[in-house]
């Protein structure tokens, strides 16, 4: 096992009181694997990548028990363990490329800081010759003349791959592409996905896909994990959860998709009633109980926990197969 999480659970320490964003968190990746991460935005997708990344504030307090990267426990790592490992062994790609590059440096010097730290058999012009190659790898014409640009200079879909190219540039074991099609055209994010593939089989390596697009991830993932308020409530295949949805909120997603009504792409959206709680005070038993159509007593009156069927759903009152 690559990647192994057992009831991970995260808070913050606010001024209005502690927030409780991730409960009892469990899943695991396996080398060359994708695993697809979706829900609303503020379920906590983004924040368990940070985690995962060392990169929680001060504020932060992680516990966990079992956070396992290679069999080495990450909870017991100092900033100087995780430096070793970050952007080597684990690299990430971060929700906006706009804001996550430097504007100060360009973005070939950018790239090469992360090789000079991790690659020291490389010299300083190995590491610059690399930087062209990874850049014409993403798919950047004229790499030698672009890694002289700034974030500026670069449009969202050079962006996005110039985000890429620093992440594979240490062959990660694992990548984490939060969002990586945000704000793309649909044809650029069709080049980004088809690329992160083909580097994903070349080097064999695990991915943590995160979007709130269950289109993307369906064509994209091994297994599917749809979260709700910072909790895990349905996971499984990716063609068993499209096709068989068992919680109500992965069904109200599908729902939303346009083109899901008996008349196509004529129907009205659907979309699920009601908001994401506050997670500073959240309701009693189920998370979803106050938006659920099929509710009953037992929802508010008790948390449910995900079973342990190959299809996972945290519901009292799943939907029937079909």
């Amino acid at each position: 096992m690559l990647l192994d999480i057992q009831n991970l659970n995260l808070k913050f320490h606010t001024s209005k009181g502690i927030l409780h964003a991730i409960r009892d968190l469990s899943f695991h990746i396996k080398e060359g694997e994708t695993l697809g991460i979706v829900g609303e935005s503020g379920c906590g997708k983004s924040i368990t990548n940070l985690a995962l990344m060392g990169l929680l504030p001060d504020t932060a307090e992680l516990t966990a028990d079992k956070l396992e990267f290679e069999g080495k426990d990450l909870l017991s790592f100092n900033e100087k363990q995780w430096q070793g490992i970050r952007g080597s062994d684990i690299a990430m790609i971060f929700q906006d490329p706009m804001t996550a590059l430097n504007p100060c440096f360009t973005v070939g010097y950018q790239i090469e800081e992360t090789l000079e730290l991790h690659r020291k058999d490389l010299s300083k012009e190995q590491r610059k010759e690399y930087v062209f190659e990874l850049l014409d790898q993403v798919g950047i014409p004229a790499p030698r003349d672009r890694a002289k640009s700034y974030a500026h200079e670069l449009s969202g879909g050079m962006s996005q791959r110039v985000m890429i190219a620093g992440a594979i540039a240490c062959n990660p074991k694992l990548l984490i592409a939060d969002e990586p099609t945000t704000a793309l055209d649909v044809t650029i994010q069709d080049q980004i996905l088809k690329l992160l593939k083909d580097i994903q089989e070349k080097n064999n390596m695990a991915m943590i896909l995160v979007t709130h697009d269950l289109g993307v991830v369906a064509e994209n993932a091994d297994r599917i994990q749809v979260m709700y308020a910072g909790e895990v409530i349905e996971s499984a295949s990716s063609s068993s959860v499209i096709q068989s949805p068992k919680h109500p909120y992965t069904k109200g997603l599908l729902d939303s998709l346009p083109g899901n009504g008996s008349a196509g792409f004529r129907t009205p959206l659907s979309s699920i009633a009601g908001m994401v709680p506050d997670l500073r005070s959240r309701p009693s038993g189920c998370q979803f109980n106050p938006r659920c159509f099929k509710f009953q007593d037992d929802c508010s009156s008790n948390r449910p926990s995900l079973n342990s069927d190959s299809h996972q759903v945290s519901c009292f009152h799943p939907l029937s197969e079909g």
